[in-house]
């Protein structure tokens, strides 16, 4: 126990500090080998390599296409074309909200967070310019509407966060519908206020918007393709997966090949458009693969029985102790994804017989994990954190505060909600 403790602890200490989890994640498993007892090459080269190894089989078909959808959406000017539309339908008077909207359809039509960030920057510099707000703000406005309820809790999100339970409890994307709804209503509704409230109060201290030397993209909406045409692809991903059931690498596949039917003339480099796509994929699978290589080697040391007992011992409904497990790790290693891979390989099978024998239904179980690896996730190391501050141009001092709100505690809540509601039979 003491051995995953300082495993867990100098994971989270070094991910702060900057440094890759793709190589802090095999020292720290080392760590929790020494504390049990296991011989360190094999625990390294079999058993991290094992987690690892099976994890990346699993998921990197997923994350290879969903990069590669990102970047076509991206290169052809289809993912600003869509977020133009809604810019423009919604205006100036509400910046904050036009942000938050056009980052929540992009993500929900299953293009990657980091895409969006990139495709929504420059928007929204634009509006907070016109409506004279500051643009600390930005980074808030962006995080809530990629990083919270599109990609964990609106049912038939294609983010891998809402993909990875299915594994594990047999359910589908839109798994437990009214828990997933509500929650996403208090992310998206209870994290508006709070930009409200943030804005108001930025704007009373006399924080204004406030011009950068920074060289932005100015986008011709001329030259971007046609906005409804451009939401097509996003709506094939969504419909294939969520209403004609197809897999995940189905819909992906055809959503591509839709963006590049339509926008063949604005791809003139298709290639190097996938190739970029593909190459941008690998960091992102090796991340999450690694700390899922650590839950492993964490799972094979006889400590891990008194952990689970721990975890599992938690009083009260067992949605409760997955939800601390998930956001506990998920923190630890300023990832979602990694967070809750480590988690669910190694408590899932134990949730799914808890499942079984209190009766609450497997969805229950896959959107409390999926809503639950959005929560702590966003601590200050985490690496969409860290690039969304550095697109913008800000700094934590500058704009953490709101992430933090809108990324971390708000979503908190929504999943202590979700629990209620599974504990009433609402699903």
């Amino acid at each position: 126990m003491l051995g995953i403790i300082l495993g867990l602890a100098l994971l989270m200490y070094l991910a702060y500090r900057g440094m890759s989890i793709i190589w802090i994640a095999p020292i720290c498993a080392l760590v929790v080998a020494i504390f049990g007892g296991l011989e360190l090459l094999p625990a390294y080269t079999e058993t991290y390599m094992a987690g690892f190894v099976g994890f990346a089989k699993s998921w990197f078909p997923v994350f290879m296409l969903g990069a590669v959808f990102g970047k076509v959406m991206d290169d052809s000017g289809a993912a600003k074309s869509v977020a133009h539309l809604i810019v423009r339908i919604i205006g100036k008077k509400y910046a904050i909200l036009a942000v938050v909207v056009g980052c929540g359809v992009l993500t929900y039509g299953g293009v990657s967070l980091f895409v969006v960030v990139f495709a929504m920057y420059p928007l929204a510099v634009a509006l907070f310019r016109e409506a004279n707000i500051s643009r600390k703000l930005i980074p808030g406005a962006i995080a809530l509407g990629s990083f919270t309820f599109t990609m964990t809790a609106v049912p038939g999100t294609p983010q891998i966060q809402n993909l990875i339970p299915m594994k594990y409890f047999g359910t589908t994307p839109t798994a437990a519908p009214i828990m997933g709804i509500v929650g996403a209503l208090i992310m998206a509704g209870v994290g508006l206020l709070w930009m409200s409230y943030s804005e108001k109060k930025r704007t009373a201290a006399g924080e204004l918007f406030v011009e950068l030397d920074e060289k932005i993209e100015e986008i011709d909406e001329k030259n971007l393709p046609n906005p409804y045409l451009s939401f097509l692809p996003l709506l094939t991903v969504i419909i294939l997966l969520n209403f004609l059931d197809l897999n995940i690498i189905t819909a992906l596949v055809a959503g591509t090949l839709v963006g590049i039917a339509l926008n063949f003339r604005r791809l003139p480099q298709l290639v190097k458009t996938i190739n970029s796509g593909a190459s941008g994929s690998v960091l992102a699978i090796i991340n999450t693969s690694a700390a899922v290589g650590f839950g492993a080697v964490v799972r094979a040391v006889p400590g891990f029985t008194t952990l689970t007992d721990l975890v599992l011992g938690i009083k009260g409904n067992p949605l409760i102790s997955e939800a601390v497990a998930v956001n506990i790790l998920a923190g630890a290693t300023g990832s979602a994804s990694g967070g809750m891979g480590i988690a669910l390989a190694a408590l899932g099978d134990k949730y799914m017989e808890l499942s079984t024998l209190t009766g609450i239904a497997p969805e229950a179980f896959h959107r409390i994990a999926s809503m639950s690896s959005g929560g702590l996730d966003t601590l200050p190391h985490n690496g969409a954190v860290l690039t969304l501050l550095a697109v913008t141009a800000m700094t934590h001092k500058d704009s953490y505060k709101d992430i933090f709100m809108v990324g971390t505690a708000i979503p908190i809540l929504a999943v202590v909600v979700g629990i209620i509601l599974a504990s009433i039979g609402l699903v």
